[in-house]
């Protein structure tokens, strides 16, 4: 799989960019290192959280900065399915409304995912050179968005998805994933991946449903990390746990070089 790791969410500060393949870079970032404050301390990247707007926008730039790029491809995610694909020059940062999947082949974009739990489920295809970013939560797992953004690849780009290489971001453990209402929400195939009562492991759910599209099991990669356990990352549920639901939005990204 030739994944070649320079760090795995192990600074402090930023996460460490990851190279996958010789021109894809992702980086999987903490909420430390910006400049946003109280419940929102520091990186938080979303604007819809109830942070201040300058504080997301230099947030952003941070990122840009550590990936050394000019522009960002982000969604005004749902928990949908849609996928938005990107095909034209953006002249700035650009957000698209009612996707929570991005995919492209141009070079020097980064596509955005922004998380407090849910999965940020990352693509890559070195033969055809084209990336893809999907957002994930329950529903989004329900909807099966990584079947439906491998699915935009194959059919825009000629992907083979026996070529992908898939990354998971820290995310809902099963330590933590409990749903109490699940037979009224989930599929029922979907209680193969319970691991105890009420509690899923939807790590498992995600590589269950990449390899039903043909992506190679040894081509998966899965953080392991748990957002709702680790205070290295923003978290609903233990937002919820702890206060009022309030928190900011780690982000994952993903670019061409």
């Amino acid at each position: 799989m030739n994944f070649h790791k320079k760090g795995w969410v192990s600074s402090p500060a930023i996460s460490d960019i990851v190279v996958l393949g010789k021109l894809c870079r992702y980086g999987f970032f903490t909420r430390h290192g910006g400049v946003s404050s109280g419940i929102y301390e520091s990186l938080n990247f979303g604007f819809d959280s109830g942070d201040e707007e300058h504080a997301v926008l230099e947030n952003r730039e941070i990122v840009k900065e550590k990936l050394g790029l000019d522009t960002l491809l982000l969604a005004r995610q749902v928990h949908g399915k849609k996928v938005y694909t990107l095909d034209t020059p953006l002249s700035g940062d650009t957000q698209v409304d009612g996707y929570d999947s991005l995919v492209t082949n141009r070079k020097g974009v980064g596509l955005v995912i922004q998380n407090a739990d849910c999965q940020a489920i990352l693509f890559y295809d070195p033969g055809k050179q084209v990336i893809g970013a999907a957002h994930s939560g329950w529903r989004g797992s329900v909807a099966n968005i990584a079947a439906e953004t491998v699915s935009t690849m194959e059919k825009e780009y000629g992907t083979n998805p026996a070529d992908l290489k898939v990354v998971v971001s820290p995310s809902l453990g099963p330590c933590c994933a409990e749903f109490v209402n699940y037979p009224k929400e989930f599929p029922a195939e979907f209680q193969q991946f319970i691991v105890a009562e009420n509690y899923f492991d939807f790590w498992q759910v995600t590589r269950h449903q990449v390899q039903e599209c043909g992506v190679k099991r040894a081509n998966i990669l899965i953080s392991g990390i748990c957002t709702s356990c680790s205070g290295d990352y923003f978290s609903y549920r233990r937002a919820c746990r702890e206060g009022d639901g309030r928190t900011g939005r780690n982000c994952s990204v993903i670019t061409l070089d």
